[in-house]
């Protein structure tokens, strides 16, 4: 907390305050002056000459040269034309022009760049300068934080049943009427920021401040998250801030020669497992480009937050690999955290809930850092919230490895309530990690290949599908009601989207089959994916009523091994589970704290008849 208050006053004492020091986007890269001109500003500290070419100077690569400036800067002014048109108009393909202090003349996108497009056949991307007469105006005001956060995991790419990547127009008017009706507050958009490779899933970053321009423009994801406002749903962005892909020609890796311009320079600046780049975040411009990069997606786009990706990897040395998380405290506090990257975390906290209080963050982590979601007045991380990681893993083993009789009523419920005191939990039965190649959706551990046949409402239910349907509803229930303070599901999960999750690749001769949402699954009434699709909707609509996601951990009453209930109270509501798989009880007495009569909220007695009040 010392060394994050150090810096916080550093950056005023330097930058006149951390409020200007996050607006490197508006000079940084190519920005249009008041009078016509155009103002380029890029910082490449390795190198020897930096220029600027495109379409409007016949890609002649030295006729526009920057000037230096101090602590590796450079700028560029170029005067509009003689009528006062811009000599860079919207549209226009550019690109700096780096001359190396080992003679090397390379070919860079701006790490500041708002806009790449890959044109068909080719490999890498081009800039494109976005600069449009008429900019997507924001109708609707950002909704206000729930009380209760309930999120749709979402790939705007893959939100069509057709084997073709969606547009933002195709999720605007398709996906957010259906994730409205579910009962979802909040959408997590995955893979937004650029990204060369779009098996990735969005985790190999190229272009920062770019928004993925094989969904549609800037303007029409704007409109997407606007629409989605309208509906009172807050947008976080999946945010990739732990890495960077290795692209050099359409990426920040060797932007200025130098393998140590935006990362660690040697072994410390790859990760191994990922085969990426790892950011320095000691660096003063590093920081600056970090922290704007934030700023830039809550100003320009009205995103409602962020959930950052692999903390694991940024908050220790060795990057989580390896390692497996006891809960010592030893394991937190030493040497082998790293404080940069944990003092960003803190900086960025600290900079998204000063600009918009209601602003929700969400941390990726798998080592249970402690007090990570504290505030950071406390010396805590400032996360609004963590994933609680644990539960998929748990659900998974259980119907991997045991038969249902021999699951422990016990375990369940440790894992579910194993979080510590008033740090927030995202609890979540599958998200997409489960739904990828060499993994396999709950539904699918639980029906497997009866789903593409005996999923029909006229033929009669099989053992596996009633059991499959069943154990698909407590599952998401029980982690719903007693996993955390939020809740999460990824995208056609909430009615057990029948196969996996595989993105065109060439190991699968590039195919767009697996890589879609069949949600016209959920519309065809002879089928029975409606009525896991109604069941999430209505558990959620509880919820929102109710109000158990904030309200304080519940009373766990009863955890029985030989009958196989579990028990609880949480907002003044009474949980009964009977996950035994062959026995039924009339008159079961438990025990609560909560005198009265109860009215019946909901039961079902099987998968097919279930009741709402």
């Amino acid at each position: 907390y010392k060394k994050f208050t150090q810096i916080l006053s550093n950056i005023g004492e330097n930058e006149g305050g951390i409020d200007k020091f996050s607006r490197g986007y508006e000079t940084f890269g190519v920005h249009r002056s008041a009078d016509g001109g155009l103002y380029c500003k890029e910082w490449a500290p390795g190198a020897e000459g930096v220029f600027l070419t495109g379409d409007f100077n016949g890609w002649n690569p030295f006729s526009y040269p920057y000037k230096k400036l101090d602590y590796g800067k450079w700028e560029l002014y170029i005067p509009p034309k003689q009528n006062k048109s811009l000599l860079i108009p919207h549209g226009s393909k550019l690109k700096v022009v780096i001359t190396s202090k080992m003679g090397e003349i390379l070919y860079r996108i701006s790490p500041w760049a708002k806009y790449v497009v890959r044109e068909d056949g080719n490999v890498n991307y081009d800039w494109v300068h976005w600069d449009p007469e008429q900019l997507y105006k924001f109708k609707h005001s950002r909704p206000k934080k729930p009380r209760s956060l309930r999120i749709y995991e979402s790939h705007v790419g893959i939100s069509s049943h057709e084997g073709k990547i969606a547009s933002y127009k195709h999720f605007t008017c398709n996906v957010l009427p259906r994730i409205k009706d579910l009962g979802y507050n909040c959408i997590q958009l995955m893979a937004i920021m650029e990204h060369a490779y779009y098996a990735s899933f969005g985790y190999q970053i190229t272009s920062f401040f770019a928004a993925s321009s094989r969904y549609g423009t800037p303007e029409e994801l704007k409109e997407l998250v606007d629409t989605a406002h309208s509906m009172g749903i807050l947008v976080l962005l999946d945010v990739v801030h732990s890495h960077a892909s290795k692209n050099s020609d359409d990426g920040l890796n060797m932007f200025d020669g130098t393998d140590s311009c935006y990362f660690h320079s040697g072994p410390r600046g790859t990760h191994d497992l990922w085969d990426s780049r790892l950011f320095i975040y000691s660096s003063w411009e590093v920081l600056r480009f970090l922290l704007s990069n934030l700023r830039w997606w809550l100003e320009e786009y009205c995103f409602d937050g962020f959930r950052f990706d692999g903390v694991t990897s940024m908050l220790y040395h060795h990057h989580g690999m390896g390692q497996g998380f006891s809960g010592d405290y030893n394991e937190y506090f030493g040497l082998q955290v790293d404080e940069d990257a944990l003092i960003y975390l803190m900086l960025a906290n600290h900079l998204v809930h000063t600009l918009y209080p209601d602003s929700v963050t969400v941390a990726e982590d798998v080592s249970g850092m402690p007090a990570l979601c504290s505030p950071i007045s406390q010396g805590g991380g400032g996360f609004d919230y963590r994933l609680a990681m644990a539960i998929p893993d748990k659900w998974i083993q259980l119907l991997k490895e045991f038969k249902d009789e021999d699951w422990n009523m016990g375990n369940i419920v440790y894992t579910l309530t194993n979080r510590r005191y008033l740090e927030k939990c995202i609890a979540y039965a599958e998200s997409h990690d489960q739904a990828l190649v060499g993994d396999k959706t709950l539904a699918f551990w639980l029906m497997d290949a009866e789903m593409y046949t005996n999923m029909s409402v006229l033929a009669p239910f099989t053992p596996v599908i009633d059991r499959g349907i069943q154990l698909h509803k407590m599952i998401r229930l029980i982690t719903h009601a007693l996993g955390g303070e939020g809740y999460l599901n990824f995208m056609g999960n909430e009615f057990g989207h029948p196969e996996w999750l595989d993105f065109p690749r060439k190991g699968n001769n590039e195919s767009y089959h697996y890589a879609r949402r069949q949600f016209h699954l959920t519309d065809d009434d002879l089928l029975r994916y409606k009525l896991l699709n109604n069941f999430d909707r209505d558990m959620n609509r509880l919820e929102e009523r109710c109000g158990w996601l904030s309200a304080p951990q519940a009373y766990v009453s009863e955890k029985h091994e030989g009958n196989k209930i579990i028990t609880f109270e949480r907002a003044s509501l009474l949980f009964i589970f009977n996950f035994h798989p062959s026995k039924s009880y009339t008159d079961y007495r438990v025990g609560t704290a909560l005198l009265g009569k109860y009215p019946l909220r909901w039961q079902w007695i099987r998968p097919t008849k279930f009741n709402t009040s």
